[in-house]
């Protein structure tokens, strides 16, 4: 997935919003999971809730960066989770940035000694 979408769609008279998201961690869709989690969407802020890895494997950065550009593409503001690390409560907030835009830009030359770029503004999902 590479698109920004919006968290909700119209079908007929009803609107369908994304309010609870099942992440697998998997090599292929369909075949046994190495990790699962539920992830809770209010408003603007994600809950990873009820992360559970096989053979007590680590959640690791690797695997946050996953959530936090799944974040990104969904347009959230915030990812927070709760884990118990070394035997301890941890919990954590996250602000996400918004996703970057990739956009093509073109290189405007206002006299050949000067070099001008103009200005790129990432574009964000309207709701």
């Amino acid at each position: 997935m590479s698109q920004t979408h919006s968290r909700y769609i119209q079908v007929g008279d009803w609107y369908f919003e994304i309010k609870a998201v099942r992440a697998l961690k998997v090599d292929e869709y369909g075949e046994p999971y190495q990790a699962i989690a539920n992830c809770n969407i209010n408003g603007n802020k994600m809950y990873i809730d009820g992360l559970l890895n096989k053979d007590d494997d680590e959640f690791s950065k690797h695997d946050f960066k996953s959530f936090y550009q799944f974040a990104q593409k969904i347009g959230l503001d915030e990812i927070s989770y709760h884990r118990f690390q070394n035997g301890e409560s941890v919990h954590k907030e996250i602000l996400v940035a918004p996703e970057k835009q990739v956009t093509a830009s073109k290189t405007v030359k206002k006299n050949p000694q000067e070099e001008v770029k103009p200005d790129v503004v990432p574009m964000r999902l309207v709701k």
